[in-house]
């Protein structure tokens, strides 16, 4: 539990407190979220885009409070962005790059398997160890979202 809130600043979140109930499993969960958030070679803004996207399609409250605002803006997007998500296909605001990996998100998230065209979409912009991230980073939150969604957690409060 110490590993966990220290790594959110002295806060113990409620996803924590709620996987706290089978502490393997909670520090399963802490070890992938910080792998797929942290240590992958892509980079942030992608990252966040991808996030939100996927917390927005599997209509997952927490994981839209958790990015929304802070660590979008933190990652350089704006409301404007966050907001076109939700129809980014019609938007200008995303590079091509951005609309592979959201496409791919979509697939995923929709249909759990890709085609190769679309997968054939990302290797333009993501060479195969950024494909295998952007993978696992679309599963670990589509995984998060069932899980949190079915176990109805709360939403955090605001930070104060």
């Amino acid at each position: 539990m110490g590993q966990i809130r220290g790594a959110r600043r002295g806060r113990l979140i409620n996803v924590y407190r709620l996987l706290l109930h089978s502490p393997a499993l909670a520090e399963a969960w802490f070890g992938l979220n910080n792998a797929v958030r942290w240590k992958t070679k892509l980079d942030g803004r992608l990252r966040e885009l991808v996030i939100i996207r996927v917390g927005s399609l599997c209509r997952a409250p927490y994981i839209l409070r958790q990015h929304i605002p802070k660590l979008a803006l933190a990652e350089g997007l704006q409301p404007a962005e966050w907001e076109a998500l939700s129809s980014w296909r019609e938007s200008s605001l995303f590079n091509e790059r951005e609309r592979a990996a959201l496409a791919y998100a979509d697939v995923l998230t929709e249909t759990t398997a890709a085609s190769d065209a679309t997968v054939s979409g990302l290797k333009p912009f993501f060479d195969e160890r950024q494909i295998v991230e952007l993978t696992v980073l679309i599963g670990a939150y589509n995984m998060h979202a069932r899980v949190l969604n079915a176990l109805d957690l709360d939403l955090e409060l605001p930070e104060k």
